[in-house]
């Protein structure tokens, strides 16, 4: 039986993660503040963000950089973008 968590991005009760994403309180955080479907959202967006601005994660500033990003994320505050990116648009209703 999947757990449900009230999740911060979208202000509702949600399913949740089945196990913190990594280990600490940031991890604990997330596990229970986010729900499964705003986590699946944050690692798009953070695969985007990655490989678009050639980010080195080797690099503590990368780090603190995604970090920062994904508090905000969750947050529903701007992120950052890709320069140039351009989201696909919705498939068309009808």
């Amino acid at each position: 039986m999947s757990r449900s968590v009230f999740c911060r991005k979208y202000q509702r009760e949600m399913e949740g993660l089945a196990q913190p994403p990594f280990p600490g309180p940031r991890g604990q955080q997330v596990f229970e503040t986010v729900s499964r479907q705003a986590w699946q959202e944050w690692l798009a967006h953070q695969t985007m963000l990655v490989n678009e601005r050639r980010l080195n994660l080797m690099d503590r500033g990368t780090r603190a950089f995604l970090e920062e990003e994904m508090q905000k994320f969750f947050d529903n505050r701007d992120v950052a973008r890709a320069e140039g990116y351009v989201p696909p648009a919705p498939p068309p209703q009808g």
